[in-house]
């Protein structure tokens, strides 16, 4: 490979003869890159040292072929050249070590329903140290919170980006990040330590023009509404049931809040929502769970909960009511031959191919996603699709509710807290842990027949989960 040197790089006419006498005249062609159109007319080829180097700079010489070579890295020899030269070379593969020593953190891509997010918060400052892969910013979407991380170590020179900034798309530069840390020390640093210096002196002359300066603005402010009395009645009348200012606080909403609000208010705006009710009694799952909750979590290492109870009877229910897990496409109804649950929360996780899981398989599957979404590492993929949704409000004490459907899907279950309350079981009265639940549906597609069969199939499989094991 030849490399580029400049002619006066070796003091004295030894340098030809060290490097091998082959000067070769070149012009400046049109059709040469920028880079090797600033080469001098006078060069030295490198023949000696660098036997296995095909070339540095793809520049066509008088009489002699143009190389198609690929360039290669070679840090060795370079690190020879500039030892014993001041060597400039024209090659992009070679850069400076400026050059080299700066990278970009750019917003990731965030999902296929994503194109835009907001910049909601910057989690480093400039001259902090990073680790590679460590989060600098957060871009908060539709969906998820999404963390910028870094792509080496280093410390981070300057963001480019600005806190708030809305519609941040996926490769928008966000800061600017120096593998070595030698750009932050007069980049962050020293720009403030001049400032701090410089101003001690001229801040007194400049307090002292400062204060006349309010005391002039203040003034004509006073007396403007002094002297003009329709400007206090017009805040008042703007104004006249708010509390005061100091006891209110105006906050943006979430690009997460805004969706969610959408696709609610677009749900019932759409569909034809009409709500079912029932009761179950909760006492032989609850029965089950307590019998076998130890060894449940000795084989298979997580606890048994009343979630997968009704997760394995909503399975068995949309099997014999396949239209309760259709959805209206146009003019068409598309039957899913599988069951994604989504589990409804302030984000709503995806428990894909339920049908083909198990207790233990359930149990698992809610607690990995709950943890991520608690640890704000869900990913988009984990919370896209889902057929039919589970809403459980009981957590929180909710005794009855009307849950919304989550759009795309067409119904939804909710769950509701568990009270003991007097029922009659064989002519007696007797206190039973009972729970109420909802199922809410799209009647243009689900009649009310079918919503009941629906919501009765769950209530059967809770009350006697035997049913599951004999597919009766």
């Amino acid at each position: 490979m030849l490399g580029v040197l400049r002619r006066k790089a070796a003091s004295g006419a030894s340098s030809a003869s060290v490097y091998g006498k082959s000067l070769y005249k070149h012009k400046p062609v049109g059709s040469t890159p920028r880079a090797c159109s600033a080469m001098p007319e006078e060069i030295i080829h490198y023949t000696r040292i660098f036997g296995n180097v095909r070339t540095f700079c793809h520049l066509p010489l008088a009489g002699r072929a143009m190389p198609l070579m690929p360039e290669r890295h070679t840090r060795k020899f370079v690190h020879h050249l500039q030892q014993d030269f001041n060597v400039q070379i024209w090659s992009r593969s070679f850069s400076s070590n400026t050059e080299g020593d700066i990278v970009e953190a750019v917003v990731p891509f965030m999902g296929e329903s994503i194109s835009d997010g907001t910049l909601a918060a910057f989690l480093k400052k400039p001259g902090d140290r990073v680790e590679v892969d460590e989060p600098i910013a957060q871009v908060e979407t539709d969906k998820v919170t999404i963390d910028v991380n870094s792509p080496e170590a280093g410390v981070i020179q300057k963001f480019v980006a600005k806190e708030g900034d809305i519609f941040v798309e996926p490769g928008t530069k966000v800061a600017i990040i120096s593998k070595s840390g030698e750009g932050v020390t007069h980049v962050a640093p020293s720009d403030e330590k001049p400032s701090e210096k410089a101003p001690p002196p001229p801040s007194p002359a400049e307090e002292k023009k400062e204060k006349p300066l309010p005391k002039v603005e203040t003034t004509p402010v006073v007396e403007k509404p002094k002297g003009s009395s329709p400007p206090p009645p017009r805040p008042s009348a703007t104004e006249p049931q708010l509390p005061p200012k100091e006891r209110e606080r105006r906050v943006p909403m979430t690009r997460l809040r805004k969706r969610v609000a959408t696709r609610l208010k677009d749900s019932q705006n759409t569909f034809a929502l009409l709500t079912t009710f029932n009761e179950v009694d909760m006492t032989n799952l609850m029965k089950l769970r307590s019998d076998y909750k130890d060894a449940f979590v000795e084989k298979h290492g997580v606890k048994l909960g009343l979630m997968s109870g009704f997760v394995k009877a909503a399975i068995s229910a949309l099997q014999k009511q396949p239209i309760v897990n259709a959805v209206i496409d146009g003019d068409d109804i598309i039957y899913r031959d599988y069951v994604d649950i989504s589990i409804a929360g302030l984000v709503v996780p995806v428990l894909r191919n339920a049908e083909n899981m198990n207790f233990a398989e359930v149990e698992k599957g809610i607690n990995a996603l709950a943890k991520k979404a608690t640890d704000g590492t869900i990913s988009i993929d984990e919370m896209a699709g889902g057929t039919f949704t589970i809403s459980n409000g009981g957590v929180y004490g909710s005794l009855l509710s009307t849950p919304i459907i989550n759009p795309p899907q067409s119904a939804i279950l909710g769950m509701h807290s568990i009270v003991n309350r007097p029922m009659v079981v064989g002519g007696n009265i007797v206190p039973r842990p009972m729970m109420y639940i909802a199922l809410t549906y799209d009647h243009r597609l689900i009649d009310g027949r079918e919503a009941v069969f629906f919501l009765r199939r769950i209530k059967d499989v809770v009350e006697d989960p035997r049913r599951l094991l004999l597919d009766v």
